[in-house]
């Protein structure tokens, strides 16, 4: 029994994950989640009265782990409160050249049908503003496509209750202040690079064209680093700190590396270099890209979500300046 048992976890695993990190915006708690779904799930086997309720064993899990990520987040939110700086999930960085993920990280075949403004670090940011239960019928729902009748099963209310919860956050991810990314793979990359150019640059004005009007950048260091405390906004003032960024880091080129990687599905950078003090830093930065213009940056350069990136090889150097 117990292969087949774990044959048939497995099976379930990548979804499980997916749903998991959209839950909770980190890698580590996901997969903690998904461990203890399937500690409940051998659990109810070996409970014949627990085992006759699982009629459908993806609905099951799913719920199993949408309950305890429900549980999660009601207890994060302490936690986050006392955050130093801006808040970034633990990226899910995927080279290029590796194609799609197949660990639940990027969307798989049953998860194609999502619209291209549902994934992405843009979203995990503004899913960091609901309240858990709006977090968890929305991600649920518009996402994974759950019925209303099972996350209300989850989140211990009615069917009414759990569409307005997820009515809510479907107005927040919506609103107008949110980053928008609805460009295509095609489009994010002749955007990324028109950015990476016009930052290599060094001219604002360059910059600022491949910037929306209201363009925001989040950086999350954790306290480890120097990084903007507030959300910068508008594209003159994310231009200046851009190239003020690029301009340090022209400082350091000898020891900068970099490359194009997916960050949570999405065209996105990484790169390692030395910072002033002679820490080794390592940044990933993702963006949200609509209409041919950057809406959102967001580096993530706290050491502590970003220590399971793989490293950088010695083939990533940086473009020289021009």
């Amino acid at each position: 029994m117990v292969p087949d048992l774990a044959t048939e976890f497995e099976a379930e695993r990548g979804r499980l994950l997916a749903v998991a990190y959209r839950m909770l915006g980190s890698r580590s708690e996901a997969e903690d989640a998904v461990q203890e779904t399937w500690l409940r799930y051998a659990g109810a086997l070996a409970d014949p009265a627990a085992r006759a309720e699982i009629r459908h064993l993806g609905a099951w899990l799913t719920t199993t782990c949408a309950r305890i990520c429900l549980d999660v987040l009601r207890s994060a939110r302490v936690r986050r409160e006392a955050y130093p700086g801006q808040w970034l999930p633990e990226p899910a960085v995927t080279p290029l050249d590796e194609g799609p993920r197949t660990d639940g990280f990027a969307p798989d075949p049953a998860e194609r049908a999502v619209r291209t403004d549902q994934v992405g670090t843009a979203l995990l940011v503004v899913l960091e503003r609901l309240a858990p239960e709006q977090r968890v019928a929305f991600v649920l729902h518009d996402v994974f496509a759950v019925p209303f009748t099972r996350i209300a099963e989850v989140l211990g209310t009615t069917d009414v209750a759990a569409r307005q919860l997820a009515s809510r956050a479907r107005r927040a991810v919506n609103a107008p202040e949110t980053p928008r990314h609805t460009a295509d793979p095609a489009e994010q990359r002749r955007v990324v690079a028109a950015f990476v150019a016009a930052a290599e640059s060094g001219e604002l004005d360059e910059l600022v064209q491949v910037l929306a009007p209201d363009v925001v950048l989040i950086g999350d260091s954790g306290g480890h680093f120097p990084a903007a405390r507030r959300p910068v906004v508008g594209a003159d003032p994310v231009g200046r700190f851009v190239l003020g960024l690029f301009g340090r880091a022209g400082k350091y080129a000898a020891d900068l590396r970099a490359r194009p990687v997916l960050v949570d599905g999405v065209l996105g950078l990484q790169l390692e270099t030395v910072h002033s003090d002679g820490r080794p830093l390592r940044l990933v930065c993702a963006f949200a890209v609509d209409r041919g213009r950057v809406t959102g940056i967001f580096n993530q350069l706290n050491p502590e979500k970003v220590r399971d990136v793989p490293p950088l090889g010695a083939q990533d150097v940086w473009l020289p300046r021009r």
